[in-house]
């Protein structure tokens, strides 16, 4: 019988489960591995990173994009705690995921060895929000049951990211064992009684509204979702950076439900007398901090849709509660018959009226005109092309102005952290273009930026492109303006003196321009969609610009008359 080394089974594994690229930085604990990607390199691709949260990251990309886990390989301790930083965001966008760390070898686990650590204490469910599952595999015969197992729970009921730990001396010996065929999720179907009921709630309602978003949204589902808000003539929001999951230009469209949310939307979901909550989990961002919508009882009625029961009633005590996929969900509510006419259709227009209102920017200080860059970048930037960012006020810009066509259209387009984890725009970027061939764009701060740059490395090395707007006003802008609300008289640990990003971009292979005037944007911007190479643009902005509707100085003056 044929054997082979249990690493080069591993990744035969991977690509039995479709996996075409796997991020990581390497290590000697996985060393085996990295071996059998050089054995399988024309199946499947390992993607060298700088550094293992940026890696993590990416493989976040690549689950959103993709519906399949992404894929990340570190090594121990040092490795694998630097990666935890994804894995915590892979678990609260609920983003399929599995991270494979290389460990000690078996004779010298629990002797507090070289950079040894306890994953499962980590890692494990038990911490409350880094991964579903934590698996060590000891018998390498048993690495197709794993890597199987893995892949389910990552995929199944609410997505999110699964930790294999790898010791060093099982991947070297030798198995006879196959890879199990590819797993693919298990469809969650709608209660048919519970869609008669909700069909009933619609008929009672007057002022209905739908807040779609969370992880496990195909294009399909998108565009059944759609369907369904086009035949009861709903107005739809999409939850806090699940913007792309109902096209922005659609007349019922509402607009997006989170940070910074429109005064006028906010009043609008609070006269709502019944939400319908498809895949979101009604987390602190998508209902300003649990106001917006009251915790645990509303006073609206709520239909909460979504994939994990375990999801279901855990914060908010919903009316009606379905256990269903997004895609058998969708599949299900398009099909619900609705009567002729509806009472709440002018309302919903008045909605879309005023997110359209909306898009009218307030005047703000300096030589620079964010809405009007949005703008240009809404006008020239590719359909397809992928939409990132970190975490910081300088999201708000595209948060705000920019329209996602969204997944109706075919192509995941935005990849965001709801867990507000800065650095994660640049390397998701990155990783999306490598993997997808479409060009990225990212929108990033001064602050943001250095997190994870070096990850500009990477694109250059393996061929991805992206186009960074980085928003330079020497601060840590968030925390400036908490600062300025909560303690005015005082600005402690939020000043940042910065490196000539333009220059440190051109420094790691790709473009790099600053500009100062808006109307220099247009051209910089033009040149890089046409370039062969990645581009850094860097944006001198005004410290007072620090929201899209205030200033630093409204926002003190209002403190200090407190």
């Amino acid at each position: 019988m044929t054997t082979q080394m249990a690493g080069h089974l591993l990744v035969e594994c991977l690509v039995e489960q479709g996996v075409t690229h796997a991020f990581g930085v390497p290590g000697e604990s996985y060393l085996a591995v990295l071996d059998g990607f050089h054995a399988y390199r024309d199946r499947i691709r390992f993607v060298i990173n700088r550094q293992e949260g940026g890696a993590a990251f990416m493989a976040d990309a690549q689950g959103r994009m993709t519906g399949r886990p992404g894929v990340c390989f570190v090594t121990r301790g040092p490795g694998a705690t630097n990666a935890s930083i994804g894995v915590h965001t892979a678990f609260q966008d609920s983003t399929p995921m599995v991270l494979f760390v290389g460990d000690v070898g078996s004779d010298c686990r629990d002797r507090e060895a070289f950079q040894e650590m306890d994953y499962n204490s980590f890692f494990g469910p038990n911490t409350k929000g880094l991964a579903k599952r934590v698996e060590r595999i000891d018998d390498p015969s048993r690495i197709p049951e794993y890597v199987a197992r893995a892949f389910a729970t990552a995929m199944n009921g609410r997505p999110g990211p699964v930790v294999v730990v790898l010791p060093e001396d099982m991947l070297v010996k030798q198995v006879s064992s196959r890879p199990l065929p590819r797993i693919e999720p298990v469809e969650a179907w709608s209660d048919p009684g519970a869609l008669r009921q909700l069909r009933e709630m619609l008929l009672q309602s007057q002022r209905p509204f739908v807040i779609a978003g969370g992880g496990g949204w195909t294009p399909q589902a998108a565009q059944a979702l759609q369907r369904f808000a086009e035949n009861w003539k709903l107005p739809v929001g999409n939850a806090f950076r699940f913007q792309d999951t109902f096209d922005n230009h659609h007349p019922q469209y509402a607009g997006d439900v989170g940070i910074g949310i429109s005064p006028k939307l906010a009043q609008h979901i609070r006269e709502s007398d019944l939400i319908l909550a498809i895949g979101p989990r009604l987390g602190e961002m998508t209902t300003s901090g649990y106001t917006l919508l009251a915790a645990p009882r509303m006073t609206q009625k709520l239909v909460h849709i979504h994939a994990s029961a375990e999801e279901l009633h855990r914060v908010y005590h919903a009316d009606l509660a379905i256990l269903s996929t997004m895609n058998a969900a969708a599949r299900s509510l398009e099909v619900l018959t609705a009567p002729p006419s509806l009472p709440w259709e002018k309302r919903t227009e008045s909605i879309h009226a005023d997110y359209e209102a909306n898009l009218q920017p307030q005047a703000l200080p300096g030589d620079i005109d964010m809405p009007a860059i949005v703008a240009t970048i809404s006008k020239l930037l590719p359909a397809d092309a992928l939409v990132t960012n970190g975490a910081g006020n300088f999201a708000s810009w595209v948060h705000r102005f920019f329209r996602y066509h969204g997944l109706a259209k075919g192509h995941k387009t935005q990849l965001a952290p709801t867990s507000g984890a800065m650095g994660y725009g640049v390397p998701a970027g990155i990783g999306a273009s490598i993997l997808s061939g479409r060009l990225a764009f990212t929108i990033a701060g001064d602050g943001d930026f250095l997190m994870n740059g070096q990850e500009l490395a990477t694109a250059v090395q393996h061929g991805g492109k992206s186009i960074i707007v980085l928003l330079n006003n020497g601060m840590y802008g968030t925390i400036r303006m908490h600062q300025e609300r909560e303690f005015p008289h005082h600005l402690s640990g939020s000043q940042l003196q910065n490196p000539d990003f333009a220059a440190l971009a051109q420094a790691y292979g790709y473009n790099g321009v600053r500009i100062t005037q808006t109307a220099e944007f247009e051209p910089a911007f033009v040149k890089a969609l046409a370039s062969d190479r990645g581009t850094v643009i860097e944006v001198m902005l005004d410290p007072e610009v620090i929201t899209t509707r205030t200033t630093l100085s409204a926002i003190r003056d209002a403190a200090l008359k407190r």
